[in-house]
């Protein structure tokens, strides 16, 4: 028996029938585990590729607005 880190909830795994480097599915939150050590086992929330891809998205488009309002300011005509 292990524990889903996300939820917290059971997760009926067997030592003898996973490998290490395994995915699983919690059946609770539907996130992705990998194990990472089979006695005891033990696993790990697997990054979701495109949540990340998200928060790099959302940081560089905070970079670009902060150019692009120095540029509007250089851009204004000082009376």
């Amino acid at each position: 028996m292990v524990r889903c880190p996300e939820c917290d909830a059971e997760i009926d795994v067997d030592e003898d029938e996973v490998e290490e480097g395994e995915i699983l599915t919690c059946p609770e939150c539907d996130v992705e585990l990998e194990v990472l050590q089979v006695h005891p086992v033990h696993v790990n929330v697997i990054a979701d590729e495109d949540e990340d891809e998200e928060e790099v998205l959302a940081v560089d488009d905070g970079d670009d607005l902060e150019e692009d309002e120095e540029e509007s300011e250089e851009e204004e005509p000082e009376e």
